[in-house]
């Protein structure tokens, strides 16, 4: 997997193996949970804040995607103009928080504020295109529609109809550097993270464990117990630890490629000189990006469920959305004939039924519940881990904040049909072979 395989010798933390009494406890190294623990440790320096990760931080889909940092916060939801306003708004200030945090921890990721552009590849995506410039004109947003011949003198493929230049709304990073600066800065910070240490059981309080919830672990050092006062879950893809929210996300699997690094002659006859991400309309969309070594990492296309909701390492290789990948890379940019492919993966994220993300509670808000943002990606798990702090701060008598006030981000979307009705169909996604 590209991003890993250019990460360098990662940091290894310890697995848990004693009892820990934490403030605090997170359960999830992705970003939802670095987040969760790092601000935690930010907003109450004394507070003890433990974060627990079953295989190694960043190693999911945090550490797999194509490294987009977008104002988006949420999809699917229909908010009303008020908040729909609001939204736009919290989503430039995570992103602008984002890159402080960058900045200020001196995090070893790149962080380039490349924009996106919105291609039209039928004929009937141009109008989609035109009214979202129209209305981004109305807000003054400073988008730029592009017909068909200024794109393609943007940038050089034969597939493009017409573009929509957002210069805002997207920063482009190393998700898998990212991932591993985050989890440096929280322990510089004083946040215990234990790796290779799985949690098999939450406990709410006054069940056995008094008036703390507890955490059962298992790891190689052996089982132990996280007693903690207040619970953060950022576990992603996989079965949430409250039996409420089992069916509420399902892990459904996505893929990506990179090429070996291009050279000026095939980026000239390219174009793309601002770098910006790149994101077309097809119903099976597709992202794609520059490396800083000028690769292209080109994804999207299959999104594929497997009956049963199984998570499995032989998921991530899929010899066919690989192939389709290579395909209709070839056909965007003909000029890529005879460039080799150095990387293929695929990494699973949890879809929710409607609209993302969902903050759940249980234990009188004790616990939060953090899901339902696959899609979304930096920013919103920021914002997401934010808004999980407020609330523990609103349980220790704090103000409401804007984030807690957002009625949209209070629903919680239905769960997804039980097992045999959740078929890829149904879903609306790929098959499983």
């Amino acid at each position: 997997m590209f991003w890993q395989d250019d990460l360098g010798e990662p940091v290894a933390y310890p697995a848990l193996s004693a009892p820990v009494r934490a403030d605090v406890a997170v359960v999830g190294a992705g970003y939802a949970g670095l987040w969760a623990a790092l601000l935690a440790r930010q907003r109450h320096p004394g507070a003890r804040v433990v974060l627990i990760e079953g295989r190694s931080v960043g190693w999911a889909a945090s550490g797999r995607d194509g490294g987009f940092c977008g104002t988006r916060l949420t999809y699917g939801a229909r908010p009303d103009a008020d908040e729909r306003a609001a939204l736009t708004r919290l989503g430039h200030e995570h992103l602008a928080a984002v890159g402080s945090a960058v900045t200020g921890l001196g995090l070893d990721c790149p962080w380039e504020r490349t924009g996106v552009v919105d291609l039209a590849v039928e004929p009937h995506h141009i109008d989609r295109l035109q009214e979202a410039a129209s209305a981004a004109a109305r807000i003054g947003a400073p988008h730029t529609f592009l017909d068909r011949a200024k794109v393609r003198a943007e940038i050089a493929s034969p597939t493009y109809e017409a573009g929509l230049v957002r210069p805002d709304d997207v920063v482009l990073t190393h998700p898998a550097r990212l991932a591993a600066g985050l989890a440096r800065a929280a322990s510089a910070l004083g946040v215990e993270i234990f790796e290779q240490t799985r949690v098999t059981r939450l406990v709410p309080p006054g069940r056995g464990g008094g008036g703390d919830v507890v955490l059962r672990t298992t790891s190689p050092a052996g089982e132990a117990a996280v007693r903690a006062d207040r619970v953060v879950l950022g576990t992603g893809a996989f079965p949430s630890l409250l039996r409420r929210y089992r069916r509420h996300t399902v892990p459904v699997y996505e893929y990506a490629i990179a090429t070996e690094p291009l050279s000026a002659e095939l980026l000239g006859a390219i174009g793309w000189r601002g770098r910006q991400g790149l994101r077309d309309l097809a119903r099976r969309a597709h992202r794609y990006r520059l490396t800083a070594d000028d690769r292209i990492v080109f994804g999207g296309h299959d999104v594929v469920y497997h009956p049963g909701g199984h998570l499995r390492r032989a998921y991530e290789n899929r010899p066919e959305a690989s192939r389709r990948l290579a395909e209709h890379l070839l056909t965007t940019f003909p000029q890529l004939e005879g460039v080799r492919l150095t990387h293929r993966w695929g990494g699973a994220a949890g879809t929710p039924n409607g609209a993302g993300p969902f903050l759940g509670q249980a234990a009188g808000g004790r616990v939060q519940h953090v899901a339902g943002l696959a899609g979304l990606g930096v920013v919103a798990t920021h914002f997401a881990a934010e808004l999980a702090l407020d609330r523990f701060d609103v349980l220790d008598g704090g103000a409401e904040t804007e984030r807690t006030a957002l009625r949209t981000l209070r629903q919680v979307p239905a769960p997804h049909p039980p097992e045999p009705l959740r078929s890829p169909a149904a879903l609306g996604l790929g098959r499983d072979t």
